[in-house]
């Protein structure tokens, strides 16, 4: 019964992870009454790409593959802004590194496991 539930948790929170991914402003106004616009976007993705390694986390019984799994994305997804996307706060490089060097190491360890 427990591991139905959890599965069932996990499915949900990959689905509006990927909900969040693709349509953040959508997610704004069915979930708070206000569609997300501007600068609110990329921290809505940043907590798409949370809630899908929450959810592959606990799907997979993987703790460790779902925080590799998040630093990646998080790193990829940062560059990506901070590149293309013309957003770049005084942190935002020192994220994407540290970021990169967790994910790297993080792979790492769940590949000896």
């Amino acid at each position: 019964m427990m591991i139905r539930v959890l599965d069932f948790a996990a499915v949900g929170e990959i689905v509006t992870g990927v909900a969040l991914l693709i349509a953040p402003s959508w997610v704004g106004q069915v979930l708070l009454g206000e569609p997300l616009v501007g600068v609110a976007i990329a921290p809505a993705r940043v907590a798409g790409i949370a809630l899908c390694a929450l959810g592959v986390g606990c799907l997979l019984n993987s703790p460790l593959l779902g925080m590799s799994a998040y630093s990646a994305a998080v790193a990829l997804y940062l560059g990506y802004v901070g590149s293309i996307g013309g957003l770049a706060g005084m942190l935002l490089w020192p994220a994407v590194a540290i970021h990169a060097v967790l994910s790297i190491l993080l792979f790492r360890i769940w590949t000896k496991t």
